[in-house]
Parts: C-alpha cells; structure tokens; sequence
C-alpha cells in the first residue's frame, strides 16, 4: 500500500504544467513582433488562429499577456517576463529537433541590404540549395534592418560607412571599390582616368565617393559635387548594366557581372569605404539551418575579406 502511494506521488510530481504547443509557438510570434498579423504570416496561419491561440492560453494561465493598443498588441508585464523565460526554452526545443536529424533542414529568413542580395546572394543561392536541399532560404531585401533579436530575420547584411555594427555580427566583405562599365561604353569613350569626367557618374552611395576616387586617381575634378549622378540602390547598377554611365561600386557586388564579361574594371585604382555586416541575434546561431548558411555565406565572402590589390 504505501509502495502505491509512493509511486502516486512520484507520478504526480513528474508532471509537468505544460500549455499546448501551438499556444506557445503563437504567443512566441506575437511577442517578438508585437503584433498578432505579423505572427500570422510567420506562422503561416490567419489572424484570427493566432489570436485564438493567445487568448486561450492568457485564459489558462489566468494572466493577461497582452494589451490591445489602436494599432496592434504590445506585451503586458506578465507577458513580457513569461516570453523572456519561454523563448529560451523553445530554441532548445529547436535546436535539440533538429540535432537528430542527419540532414540539416527547416528555414532560414534572410533580410539583406537590396543590392547585396540581388548581385551576391541570388546569383550564388542555387549552390546553397543544390548542397542542402532541405534547408528553405527566405531573402528578403529591405534598406531597414529588421530586429534579429525579435526574429523578424534570422540573420541580416548591413553595409557600415565606418566602424562596425553594434550587437553580435561578422565581417562579410570590406571589398574596395573601382569604376565599372559595359565593354561598349568602355571601348568608346574611356582611355584614361579623366574620360570619366565627360560621361554620367553613377554611385548607389549617399556620400560622394567620386571625389575620393578621382583623388586617388589623380584627376582634378572641381565641381565635382554637382556632376555625380546618384540613384537609390540598385536603380544606380542597372543604370550602369545598361551602359547609361560608369558605375562606382565594391568588387563583391559587381563580381557575378564582371566575371561574365556585362561589366569591365574601368581603372585598377580602388578606394575603400565602408563594409558590409552579418548581423545576427544573441540566440540566432542556435538553429542548425542558420548556422550553415551563415558559414556557407562568409566562405563564398571570403576573398572580399581580404585587403589585397585584386580584392
């Protein structure tokens, strides 16, 4: 009898008080992103399953986990303390998910820097695919840098002028930059650096980095501030694709191009300014899918890192 007893109270005290899993998945969305309409599309699921879920589970615990404001939720007290101690939880839940798999799968969210994802990220993404099939890469190219600590991206690229980023993050790329155009534009009009002068300057960057390049080639070019032709990125690269004019950029962005002969190296006389970043949240290097392609982009970075006269 007291042996029955026993086990009782031991059966009893191994269970566990545990809210359902789709509650906490929707509660764990919202909270990062205060907003149950963004949670919505992360989770793949409608507004109203995700609120659903979120009211359930303040009904179960007994504690209201969000205030409703005119535009949105945002996390009351109570919640905001029970989200700090729940997400852990659910990023080892991932990661030891995902360990047992032999094959690295699941899904990585991408936010990056528009020109940067569309000359050195998509040209090289069939590779990543082709050597994990199981790992769905999602790029999203936005000039703001979206909260990697509230996961609206897993990872981020960011270009910085000077210094680094703050918060957790990796040199990708501190590539010089040289004068670009099409092989037509170059055979007609350009044989020294002062032929440039003469034809639209084309520059995705809001400081006036033709200046500097024209010092370092140089090449006397008074006034110059009124002749650069800036446009926002990558309407200036397009422009030059096109051969509207010779584009100045960094050796990573142009490389796809380049290397197919659309774009020529005007002048072997680079500058540096600035670098891009990979960014990345305090707990983003937990998930396995995360981890490899950020591996998989700072080894296709790699060349770009180094301070040589190539680049």
């Amino acid at each position: 009898m007291l042996d029955t007893i026993r086990a009782k109270k031991s059966r009893k005290h191994m269970s566990r008080n545990l809210p359902p899993l789709n509650a906490l998945r929707a509660f764990d969305a919202a909270g990062r992103h205060q907003s149950f309409s963004r949670a919505a599309d992360e989770l793949l699921v409608s507004h109203s399953a995700v609120s659903r879920h979120v009211r359930g589970l303040e009904a179960r615990l007994g504690v209201k986990l969000f205030r409703d404001l005119p535009r949105g939720v945002e996390l009351t007290l109570e919640g905001r303390a029970y989200l700090e101690r729940v997400l852990p939880a659910l990023d080892m839940i991932a990661e030891a998910t995902e360990d047992l798999s032999e094959v690295p799968r699941g899904q990585v969210t991408v936010n990056s820097e528009p020109l940067f994802a569309e000359r050195f990220i998509i040209p090289r993404l069939a590779e990543f695919q082709k050597a994990y099939p199981d790992i769905e890469v999602r790029l999203e190219a936005s000039p703001r840098l979206a909260d990697v600590e509230r996961y609206e991206a897993d990872i981020a690229i960011r270009f910085a002028h000077t210094g680094r980023l703050d918060g957790p993050c990796d040199l990708l790329s501190a590539a010089s930059i040289y004068p670009h155009a099409t092989p037509e534009l170059m055979e007609e009009s350009i044989r020294a650096p002062k032929d440039l002068l003469n034809l639209p300057l084309l520059r995705d960057r809001s400081n006036n980095i033709w200046k500097q390049w024209f010092a370092a080639a140089g090449v006397p070019a008074e006034g110059l501030s009124d002749h650069g032709w800036r446009l926002k990125s990558p309407l200036a690269y397009e422009a030059g694709l096109n051969g509207l004019g010779v584009y100045l950029g960094s050796s990573e962005c142009v490389s796809f191009d380049w290397g197919r002969g659309r774009l020529v190296r005007c002048f072997d006389i680079g500058i540096r300014d600035g670098a891009f970043f990979l960014v990345y949240g305090s707990r983003g290097l937990r998930r396995s899918a995360v981890k490899h392609f950020r591996t998989w982009l700072l080894d296709e970075a790699q060349p770009y890192r180094e301070v040589s006269e190539q680049d």
